[in-house]
């Protein structure tokens, strides 16, 4: 690899490492190419991206960065999987973990926050950010409708009051 890939590769990888939601670090030593192809396809499917790195060429791009903690678990070989979304990788690495022994999740990161395995199966299970967004969205329409019920009721209450006095001088 000549200089100019070098400094290619460390400027897209610091590309990944400051603007990705999860990063998140496995050992994929005894994997065969299928399975990282189905690794691959499976970030893919939920906007995540696999790739193999070169552990100094790593050092170099987060030297400075948020995730510099990070930089001690690059040692043997290492793949990244991140995706914008800080829930998306992690959850389909711990599943892919869980269903092959050779992929073994070292750590990850997220800003500065730098986790070890037990972090980013923890992280794996928080809910995804749209279904945070779906959250607070039905929190926020429930509380609107409470709000026009608890308005509109004394008018709803005072209409039934006149109703009744009407039909009564009516009879």
């Amino acid at each position: 690899m000549d200089r100019t890939t070098k400094e290619t590769a460390v400027a897209e990888l610091a590309d990944v490492f400051a603007n990705t939601g999860a990063v998140v670090l496995a050992n994929y030593s005894g994997l065969t190419v299928a399975e990282m192809t189905t690794l691959r396809g499976k970030l893919r499917e939920q906007g995540g991206t696999l790739k193999v790195v070169r552990n100094r060429l790593a050092k170099l791009a987060l030297k400075d960065q948020k995730g510099v903690g990070a930089s001690d678990m690059f040692e043997g070989p290492i793949a990244i999987a991140y995706s914008d979304d800080f829930t998306a990788a992690p959850k389909v690495a711990v599943e892919f973990a869980k269903s092959n022994d050779k992929f073994e999740i070292v750590g990850g990161f997220m800003d500065e926050e730098v986790f070890d395995a037990a972090g980013v199966e923890a992280l794996s299970k928080m809910p995804s950010r749209e279904e945070l967004i779906a959250t607070v969205v039905a929190r926020l329409l429930g509380q609107a409708g409470e709000v026009v019920s608890r308005i509109t009721a004394p008018g709803n209450t005072l209409a039934g009051q006149i109703e009744t006095i009407g039909e009564q001088a009516a009879s």
